[in-house]
């Protein structure tokens, strides 16, 4: 037990630096969660497909750099969140949104089950009232995540 607090008060910067980290994603998803929501169309989850946003770039150079940035953003995000979970913070939280920023096969199936779940669609629709805007069209299960 000694040798724990010890190593912890060896490296109280580091676990100081960890808590403001942390706070600070609490503070940004606090923020950006709600304004992502509201953005969303209202027929997001019901789609069969997606419209490739890319196609809609003139300068595909500069949005491959995003893309790549966004994902590396979402790993990172997910990295710290993992280390949440026995660390400060609100690790899931904060895995989820490292989630939402990686692009990876199966996501879109994914997000149609979450906000299948009453909870989670419930509370998007919570905040997209708030917000002014119309609720989510949500998939029912007999879909299977294929509605239109």
């Amino acid at each position: 037990m000694v040798t724990v607090v010890a190593w912890v008060r060896e490296h109280q910067a580091l676990f100081e630096v960890l808590g403001v980290t942390s706070l600070a994603l609490l503070v940004l998803s606090l923020v950006v969660f709600p304004l992502v929501v509201i953005q969303l169309p209202q027929d997001y989850f019901v789609r069969h497909r997606r419209d490739p946003v890319r196609q809609k770039r003139r300068h595909p150079l500069l949005w491959a750099g995003i893309v790549v940035a966004k994902n590396l953003v979402g790993l990172a995000l997910i990295g710290a969140g993992i280390a949440m979970l026995v660390l400060p913070g609100q690790g899931l939280l904060t895995i989820l949104m490292g989630l939402a920023l990686t692009n990876f096969p199966g996501k879109y199936t994914l997000e149609r089950r979450l906000v299948r779940l009453g909870s989670v669609g419930r509370t998007l629709n919570r905040v997209r009232r708030l917000g002014g805007r119309q609720p989510l069209e949500i998939p029912s299960d007999r879909d299977g995540g294929a509605a239109g």
